[in-house]
């Protein structure tokens, strides 16, 4: 007959013409042979495997293996068909055969690594796992599809995770509260840095604004006087510049007349030695005479020019003396000026900050109100006469209307009085004589509002109105 396997099947075929197994999908069954079918499909096996550590710790291992045939590989299969296949694949064989495996490795691998390496290292210890028990369960055609290790178990009496997660638990409060208490220490002693910081800044700034003024104080009277020196030198100078031009004038003057009497009694001993040689020898005698006064003249004159240049050096230094001072009262008074300009700028700007905060104080107001009034208005369906209502009665607008009435009739004392032109007659009044009527009802209003008047203000009608009667209607 002619047999064919399910998708998740195969057929293993034995007997007559086939050497060992074979395996197929669809195939004819002759007589001679026999047919089985296997399933494919993986089977989940839970197990909770009981090790212990380098350390001489038990603990449990919960694990879910997902294990099935490898269909991608003829050999593997063969193998399973012929060790596994005879077995159901969820009976206590084929399960005991695959725990045996998973804890014997489980086992090994855990003797050979620290709790701590296997509580830290999961990942690891759960890929050496899958490695080490894929490699004994390769003999039997089995293939592992998926390994779940679960979370590490403590063994009753040997609590040693649960332990290591309380003191990681405590570690992690605690350190939570270092960093809080760090975290409000900090910003304590920020908190008190930055006033200190700010306190010493500001003095600071007036010990330096003090030093300023008196450097500035000191400046100014420094040029102050420096001015006044330098025009008293300058002074000076100017006037022993007019005493010196003076002296050698004089001095000029004087060499003039000194020659012009030189040369006239030159010519008078010139024309006397024409005349007499006689003269000669008074003449000889006078000219020793005369050279005898120029050596006394030429002494004199140096005496006067040491004496006029040590007055004209005096008068220099007065003069540069003055100048200084000048300069100096100069320089103070620019210095001054730089300062009220300073103070002046300064002010100035202060007040267009003053101004300019004071126009975005007003520009933040009108659009707080701004969105105030559109917020009221697209509250109230955007209804202006309901907004102008809430806005009159949230600023009191009508209690402040009815205390001003109140306030103004106060002390009066009125007295009210209520009149009407009566009724009407009825529907069958002609329409001629409606005008009629409404002259007569005002002529009816005159008397009591008359009486009122009068009653009220003590004025009386005119004459020519009419006149009140002594009763009161």
């Amino acid at each position: 007959m002619y047999r064919v396997a399910k998708a998740s099947e195969y057929l293993v075929l034995t007997g007559a013409g086939i050497e060992d197994i074979k395996l197929a999908k669809k195939s004819w069954i002759f007589p001679g042979q026999s047919s089985t079918v296997f399933d494919l499909s993986p089977v989940n096996y839970t197990f909770e495997v009981q090790a212990m550590s380098a350390e001489k710790l038990p603990f449990v291992l919960p694990a879910v293996f997902t294990i099935g045939p490898r269909v991608d590989d003829h050999e593997s299969l063969l193998k399973y068909a012929k060790l596994i296949s005879p077995h159901d694949k969820l009976s206590n064989h084929v399960k005991e055969l695959v725990q045996g495996i998973i804890e014997g490795e489980t086992r090994v691998l855990a003797a050979s690594m620290t709790m701590e390496e296997v509580f830290k290292g999961t990942k690891e210890f759960k890929q050496e796992v899958f490695e080490k028990v894929q490699l004994e369960l390769n003999q039997f055609g089995l293939l592992i599809y998926n390994a779940n290790v679960k979370q590490l178990v403590d063994v009753p009496g040997h609590e040693y995770f649960s332990y290591l997660g309380q003191k990681t638990q405590m570690e992690a409060a605690n350190q939570a509260r270092v960093d809080v208490a760090e975290a409000e220490m900090k910003g304590e002693v920020g908190s008190k840095s930055r006033e200190g910081q700010t306190l010493q800044n500001a003095a600071k700034i007036d010990a330096e604004t003090k030093v300023i003024a008196m450097q500035r104080a000191g400046e100014s009277n420094k040029e102050g006087f420096r001015v006044r020196t330098e025009v008293k030198v300058f002074e000076n100078q100017r006037e022993a510049e007019a005493n010196s031009e003076l002296a050698m004038k004089k001095a000029a003057w004087t060499k003039a007349a000194q020659v012009a009497q030189v040369e006239a009694a030159k010519s008078v001993v010139l024309r006397e030695a024409e005349l007499q040689g006689e003269v000669e020898k008074m003449n000889a005698l006078k000219n020793c005479t005369e050279k005898l006064k120029a050596d006394l003249l030429s002494k004199a004159s140096v005496q006067y020019e040491t004496k006029a240049n040590w007055e004209l050096y005096k008068k220099q230094k007065e003069a540069e003396a003055i100048l200084y001072e000048k300069k100096a009262e100069a320089e103070a008074q620019k210095a001054l000026a730089d300062a009220t300009f300073y103070a002046c700028k300064q002010a100035a700007e202060a007040d267009l900050y003053a101004k300019k905060k004071e126009a975005e104080g007003i520009v933040t107001l009108g659009n707080a109100q701004g969105a105030y009034v559109s917020t009221l208005l697209n509250a109230l369906g955007n209804d202006y006469t309901a907004l102008r209502d809430y806005l009159m009665i949230n600023g009191g607008m009508f209690q402040e209307m009815a205390k001003i009435n109140a306030e103004a009739v106060r002390g009066l004392e009125p007295k009210i009085s209520i009149w009407t032109n009566g009724g009407d007659n009825g529907g069958g009044i002609a329409e001629g004589s409606m005008g009629m009527k409404e002259v007569a009802g005002v002529y009816k209003m005159l008397p009591p509002l008359f009486k009122t008047v009068h009653e009220q203000t003590g004025m009386l009608p005119p004459a020519w109105m009419g006149t009140l009667s002594d009763k009161s209607s």
